[in-house]
This record gives structure tokens, sequence and C-alpha cells, in this order.
């Protein structure tokens, strides 16, 4: 599901993170090359990753500076135009070494976020007092 409030297209990201990780447990290396269904799936939620990426701006930056966001963005564009160069090694590596890191900083992201909102009804509450 995509959404146009920044806190929802972080979720969007753990969603589809989380939907990857469950296509992947416990699946090696080799398994998952072999595997056309999981790998169209994982390739699928990393294209949804990208677009949400994309639609969150300079503000994925600033809540999360730790990530290679024009990567993932561009993740998109590869995943669209380039799939006779995508290497299933490539996908492999993300879902590996990527993931888990890019889901701490979207929770990071969404706690920052509600932190914000909070403030701002906090003020907007004794504003109108």
């Amino acid at each position: 599901m995509s959404s146009s409030r920044p806190i929802d297209r972080f979720r969007d990201i753990i969603g589809n993170i989380d939907a990857i990780v469950s296509y992947t447990a416990g699946m090696s290396r080799a398994v998952f090359m072999a595997d056309n269904k999981t790998y169209d799936a994982t390739e699928r939620c990393l294209s949804r990753i990208s677009e949400a990426a994309s639609k969150l701006g300079l503000l994925a930056e600033e809540l999360a500076p730790n990530q290679p966001w024009n990567d993932i963005r561009g993740m998109g564009n590869w995943l669209r135009h380039g799939y006779p160069r995508i290497l299933k090694e490539t996908i492999w590596k993300t879902v590996t070494e990527d993931l888990a890191s890019l889901r701490r900083d979207c929770e990071s992201a969404i706690e920052e976020l509600e932190r914000r909102h909070s403030k701002q009804r906090r003020d907007d509450d004794h504003g109108q007092s």
C-alpha cells in the first residue's frame, strides 16, 4: 500500500523489507538463485522500496542519512530498464547485506516523525488555549 504521507512511505519500505525477509527466510544463496518465484517477488518488493524512497525526496536523507538513498532510488530504474544486466547476485547481496540496516533506519525515521507530530500537536494545543 502506498501513501503520500512520509511516515507511511517509511512504513511501506519496512513492509516490503519484511515481505522480502519472509520470502527468503532460511534460503541459501543457491536456493534463492534457483527459485524464480522468490526472485521475482523480491525484485518487485525492491522496486516498491525504490518508489517509496523516490517519493520521500530529501526527507529520506534528513531522517536516515546513513543510507545510500540515491542508490536505493536508482535501483528502481535499474530494475525497470536494465533487467538483462541485473545479476541475481546483486539482488541477493542487497537482501542479505543492506535491508536490515535500511529497516532500522526507517524505524528511527518513523519515531522521529511521530515525535515531531506529537510536538506539533502540543504546540498547536498550547497556541489555542
